[in-house]
């Protein structure tokens, strides 16, 4: 099984640069003090080899480090040193953090460059929520004038910010947009919920310049089995098209609640009845375009 992983993470704990980690607090994860150890590139390319997927590439978003840029840094010696031992470097991709309501956010975006060619764009999450438990940031960027001159490109929002979200991506075509964890479905005691999700996905695939990753399905629902998967990955599939839609592990994060092999295959088994080339493009082809990735 050949997949590139949009959407990973890789940390040393050793360069004291994930303060969330190493003091863990109860939040949307659970309890994810497991995560509190190393996971390098080799990690990575170890539990593919024992799930059975061929790692055709990877990229890395950012992991919450305190210095972003000792973050990007970390990674292109990791990449460099693989290319010196003549291995085709994972990860293949770079999503940096970049706070986009700061004054010297474009200085901030031209260091983060200089440190790597791998790069291909950035995240700042924007999760906002009224239980403190999902609320990530405590504060809405998606209505500050500063944030709205500086989109990015890695999208981590809820369903009540989507709209917003819309009205942004249709103001600026040219920037694309990558929706991440199929949305995060957060609310889920009612139908409310479930139909802010639903229409607010509709909604922003409505704008061309928006693709969608389906990933992170763990962390709100913890026990998740394909059933359950199934109806958000087909509703997901259905509102963008196959050609928008990237599969991806969030590992090791998602790792709390199923194997690599687990998830991996069964994203396969969710796309048993999709055509070989549909399947291809949202495991391995539309990574490689939105993400511009050589061919190893």
């Amino acid at each position: 099984m050949q997949v590139i992983d949009a959407h990973c993470h890789l940390w040393s704990l050793g360069e004291g640069n994930y303060p969330w980690l190493e003091r863990p607090r109860p939040n949307l994860l659970g309890d994810y003090s497991p995560l509190a150890r190393d996971f390098l590139v080799d990690d990575l390319r170890r539990v593919a080899a024992e799930a059975g997927v061929e790692l055709l590439g990877a990229v890395h978003v950012e992991a919450d480090a305190r210095d972003s840029l000792a973050e990007t840094r970390w990674l292109a010696k990791v990449i460099e040193e693989q290319r010196e031992q003549g291995i085709s470097p994972l990860p293949s991709g770079l999503s940096v953090y970049l706070d986009l309501c700061a004054e010297d956010a474009e200085a901030a975006l031209d260091a983060q460059l200089a440190l790597s060619p791998m790069i291909r764009g950035v995240r700042q999450i924007l999760n906002v929520h009224a239980d403190p438990r999902y609320d990530y940031v405590g504060r809405h960027y998606l209505r500050e004038p500063a944030w709205q001159r500086r989109l990015l490109f890695e999208l981590q929002l809820y369903p009540s910010q989507m709209a917003e979200a819309a009205t942004l991506a249709a103001r600026h075509p040219g920037l694309v947009m990558m929706v991440n964890h199929a949305g995060m479905y957060v609310d889920r005691d009612g139908p409310r919920g479930w139909r802010e999700w639903r229409d607010g996905l509709r909604l922003l695939a409505a704008c061309p310049n928006v693709a969608i990753k389906l990933s992170g399905f763990g962390m709100l629902d913890h026990g998740w089995t394909l059933d359950s998967l199934r109806p958000l990955v087909f509703e997901a599939i259905d509102a963008f098209g196959v050609e928008r839609c990237l599969f991806a592990s969030n590992f090791p994060v998602d790792g709390l609640y199923a194997s690599y092999a687990q998830i991996w295959h069964g994203y396969d088994r969710l796309l048993q009845d999709t055509a070989p080339g549909e399947r291809h493009a949202m495991f391995v082809g539309n990574s490689r375009r939105y993400y511009r990735l050589q061919e190893a």
